[in-house]
């Protein structure tokens, strides 16, 4: 199974003026710096320990990484700053940013991703923590966050672009419906509506499981305003990926839960569907060696679920 993962740098890669900046957020020189694995950024991603003890999470990146990526670290930065304590995310400590390099300090969470294939207590335990982010995040604490409806739009056409340029080796499934898949996709652009804070990228690897019962959401760059019922949708489509669970009958639960339409929802999933299928046929991006290949996985297992 492809993994998300960049080709990181680590704390010593980054300049002096950066490190600086950092032991002047967290208060005290950095004696040891550990990278962690999984994600999709080239930056860094370390868990440091400061000369005194204290502990921080520093994820740091420049356009020489990737182009977009400070970017999405001058955004989380913002939607850090401006979380409630009801939503369940480290705290940001502090940000330094020169124009060039973004540095983000965070509390250093001690936790665990949930294991993959995913287990059923460990998915339980998740499923609750984001009902529960619905239900106090709604209305959403950020107003001035963009609509789902808005972020996802582009991504959602991507059965539009497939059938403008379909690709020689078109799944002969995807052929035969693609009009159907487009009319779907449709729907659920046009399903986003909603004031609840969404985090919009949940899988296992964004996830944190710490041994006090909580579930800690990690990297928010791409949170919006939606419909309460979409973090979850996101992540059945982790859980079908790696296999092991009646991710339809999760699904239907969900909707009589939230009170959605299991038609928005199946309308979304198509969207995301042509989403992945498109963009795993793009160049590969730069420092991100496994994005395509993860992109296409995701693409297959959700047109395997809407096959069904």
């Amino acid at each position: 199974m492809v993994v998300a993962s960049g080709v990181r740098i680590g704390w010593t890669d980054l300049p002096g003026h950066v490190r600086a900046a950092v032991e002047e957020i967290i208060g005290a020189p950095v004696v040891s710096a550990v990278s962690q694995p999984g994600g999709f950024s080239p930056g860094t991603a370390d868990r440091v320990r400061a000369a005194d003890g204290r502990r921080a999470f520093v994820k740091a990146v420049s356009p020489a990484q990737n182009e977009r990526s400070p970017v999405m670290h001058r955004q989380e930065a913002r939607v850090s700053a401006a979380l409630p304590a009801a939503a369940p995310a480290p705290e940001l400590l502090g940000c330094f940013d020169d124009g060039t390099w973004v540095a983000l300090v965070l509390a250093d969470v001690e936790g665990r991703h949930p294991a993959t294939p995913w287990r059923a207590d460990e998915l339980d335990r998740v499923l609750a923590a984001l009902a529960a982010l619905a239900d106090r995040c709604t209305p959403s604490p950020i107003s001035d966050l963009r609509p789902a409806a808005e972020v996802l739009a582009t991504d959602l056409a991507g059965w539009d672009r497939v059938a403008a340029d379909p690709p020689a080796d078109l799944d002969p499934w995807i052929a035969a419906h693609l009009g159907e898949l487009r009319a779907l996709a449709a729907r659920g652009r046009a399903s986003l509506a909603g004031d609840t804070l969404v985090h919009l990228d949940v899988r296992a690897d964004n996830l944190l499981l710490s041994d006090d019962g909580r579930v800690i959401l990690v990297d928010w760059p791409w949170a919006c305003r939606g419909p309460a019922w979409l973090d979850t949708l996101l992540l059945l489509i982790n859980v079908r990926l790696f296999g092991g669970h009646d991710t339809g009958a999760r699904l239907r639960e969900h909707a009589r839960r939230t009170g959605a339409d299991p038609a928005d929802l199946r309308g979304v999933l198509a969207g995301l569907g042509g989403f992945f299928v498109d963009a795993a046929r793009l160049p590969p991006a730069p420092g991100l060696p496994t994005l395509r290949a993860f992109q296409r996985a995701q693409g297959d297992a959700v047109v395997a679920w809407l096959r069904e």
